[in-house]
């Protein structure tokens, strides 16, 4: 048995398809544990290009076995929606969902929309898919779960405390009141469906362990977007470090953790970046990187690597080792910068402090290193690398403190360099 538990190291958006899908050729079983379809993970294979918001990016290979974890808040129409987008034969065979999973419903989404709206320019910059709305109800004890459905009289106990919050709230608002009677009929069509893939997926993961399965844990967003060690309140709402595999899955060993690390930074939505650029190197970057939201479709806000921000994130999610994606868009720039710490009203920081009013005035202290201006697309050897670009990653490792186990050069699931194999090091 071993186990590998993959996160994004930045703002999210650091390549996690394409390493998780290159992974799951050796994993049994692979396993989503926070989030929503608020996330998104491109994988190319065989010329094809899935995008994939809900389902674990195991649902695209013959013979594993997809999980989504009670960790994770379900749009069903979403996810019966993907399900038929991607084409592939999935059903309970392939995929199972945890029967403790919270379900995002329409009133979610109409909530989450209404308040990005009333917040102006201070709206976080959320998808509007309902997803904090969820965690809330989660929290609040008044969500309605997936094993709620397979019992009527239940469902119509849990709808009257759901509504009852949720229907006081928008009369406040002069908002319209939402039908109990509509939601259940629509909630009963859902669970035809849903109901045959729940399953306690504690014990489906426990017994996986004890067969010797080797378990694949995929997380969404990335940890500078954890509701807790994230920028707060330009977080999403859920944790997103590593150590909540466990609780996203109820399965206490998450084994060997890596983390997603893009080879220079990228943002979407609103909140503090300190390498941010706003010239010619975001444009750049945006241009060759494809900088474009999964998701949302927004150009993504870009700039010089960040040692800082990812050294953080590696100590508080206890990552082992990198896997730097995209140091091919860098190839044509003859010199990058690296930040290597921040200044702050004159003080220096090696670290980004939680308060907003501090992350605000962050002004970043760089390192420039040249660049190398030849190619590293499609490299699939540490030797085809040019002398430069293996400099510039070392020094990002001495930065961060961490080393690289993988190197990335191309979005194809063979353009991939491993210089310490994951599932080896459990």
């Amino acid at each position: 048995m071993s186990n590998v538990v993959v996160v994004g190291s930045q703002w999210g958006d650091e390549g996690k398809g394409k390493i998780v899908d290159w992974l799951s050729d050796q994993a049994d079983i692979v396993v989503r544990f926070q989030g929503g379809h608020n996330a998104g993970h491109t994988l190319v294979i065989d010329g094809r290009t899935f995008k994939l918001n809900l389902l674990p990016s195991g649902v695209v290979r013959e013979g594993k076995i997809s999980v989504i974890g009670n960790g994770v808040v379900i749009d069903p129409w979403a996810l019966s929606e993907e399900i038929v987008r991607t084409g592939l034969d999935i059903g309970p065979h392939n995929l199972m969902i945890a029967e403790n999973s919270p379900l995002i419903l329409p009133l979610h989404q109409e909530l989450d929309a209404l308040r990005e709206a009333a917040r102006g320019d201070q709206a976080i910059g959320t998808t509007k898919r309902g997803i904090g709305p969820a965690y809330e109800d989660k929290i609040a004890r008044r969500a309605i779960r997936i094993c709620d459905l397979a019992n009527r009289d239940w469902l119509d106990n849990r709808l009257e405390n759901l509504l009852r919050y949720h229907n006081g709230l928008r009369r406040g608002r002069d908002w319209p009141a939402v039908s109990s009677e509509r939601l259940k009929e629509s909630l009963l069509e859902v669970a035809e469906w849903l109901l045959p893939m729940a399953q306690p997926i504690w014990r489906v993961l426990h017994e996986a362990d004890r067969q010797g399965k080797n378990i694949l844990f995929e997380g969404a967003q990335g940890l500078m977007l954890d509701v807790d060690h994230g920028t707060y309140p330009y977080v999403t709402s859920s944790n997103t470090i590593a150590s909540t595999a466990i609780t996203g899955s109820g399965f206490p060993k998450s084994g060997y953790i890596l983390g997603l690390t893009k080879a220079y930074t990228t943002r979407v939505g609103a909140g503090p970046f300190p390498t941010e650029d706003h010239g010619e190197i975001a444009a750049y970057l945006s241009e060759h990187g494809a900088e474009f939201g999964t998701v949302t479709q927004r150009r993504r806000r870009c700039g010089w690597f960040d040692a800082v921000l990812v050294r953080q994130a590696i100590q508080t999610s206890g990552i082992q080792g990198i896997a730097l994606t995209k140091i091919d868009v860098l190839d044509d720039l003859p010199e990058l910068n690296i930040c290597v710490g921040y200044r702050i009203h004159g003080q220096g920081y090696d670290y980004l402090p939680a308060a907003p009013y501090l992350q605000n005035d962050v002004e970043p202290i760089y390192e420039t290193l040249p660049g190398w201006q030849s190619t590293t697309a499609g490299a699939r050897h540490w030797d085809d690398i040019p002398e430069n670009a293996r400099r510039y990653m070392i020094r990002i490792e001495e930065l961060v403190d961490c080393p690289i186990s993988i190197v990335s050069t191309s979005p194809k699931r063979e353009d991939t360099i491993v210089l310490q194999a994951p599932f080896d090091q459990d």
